[in-house]
């Protein structure tokens, strides 16, 4: 009797180390279940987008409130994105072949598009007719705040000279076209510049033309304080 009942208590404790076990794994599988569901969170690391976003768009709206410079100096690029770009500077940038957001001095273009195709007249210096020269004192009066001489000859004598390679926005050419210095325009860059052309009126042309590459005398910059 004594073994049967020694027996009957080992058997007894195996059966109860068996439910304990079992319940100690059930637990382990519900913990690790839990864990994989559950999200992990780094320390130190914090996600905020909307504050990133407000900062970029302030960033980039101040830079586009800058107003532009009235001397002759040159206007930087524009840094704004492409799609604040407004129409016109999407209508010169074809023009020109140039990237639209180059189009960046917004007060020069709005004095040539204002006068675009106004047609050319001898002496004329109003909307009903403007020859070249009266055109280019008008532009740079306007744009950059210089007064310059009344003729081509004389803007060309009061310009420092400068070679087709150096020419910046804002610079003077001056071509031969009926004996001396008979024709200017002002570069806008890109061997692009504005005139008024006797043929078409205020328009832009290229230095690269067969006619104003075998016209061209020099380029022109004007010195300010």
């Amino acid at each position: 009797m004594k073994h049967l009942f020694f027996v009957a208590v080992i058997f007894s404790g195996t059966t109860i180390s068996v439910k304990a076990q079992t319940n100690v794994n059930i637990e382990r599988l519900e913990a690790r279940a839990q864990s994989k569901n559950s999200p992990k969170f780094i320390e130190g690391i914090e996600i905020l987008p909307a504050a990133v976003s407000n900062t970029t768009v302030a960033a980039e709206e101040n830079l586009n409130d800058k107003p532009a410079s009235s001397s002759i100096i040159r206007q930087p690029n524009f840094t704004g994105r492409i799609e604040r770009c407004s129409p016109m500077q999407f209508k010169y940038a074809t023009i020109m072949d140039r990237e639209v957001e180059s189009i960046s001095n917004i007060i020069l273009y709005n004095f040539i598009d204002e006068w675009w195709a106004t047609r050319y007249q001898y002496g004329g210096i109003d909307r009903d007719g403007i020859d070249c020269s009266a055109f280019t004192s008008k532009l740079l009066s306007a744009v950059y705040s210089v007064t310059v001489p009344r003729t081509a000859k004389d803007q060309y004598d009061f310009c420092e000279k400068v070679a087709t390679e150096n020419l910046l926005e804002g610079d003077l050419v001056f071509f031969n076209t009926r004996g001396g210095v008979s024709h200017v325009g002002l570069y806008l860059g890109n061997n692009y510049f504005v005139h008024s052309s006797v043929h078409s009126g205020v328009t832009i042309s290229s230095l690269s033309d067969d006619y104003y590459s075998k016209k061209f005398i020099s380029g022109g910059r004007i010195l300010v304080p």
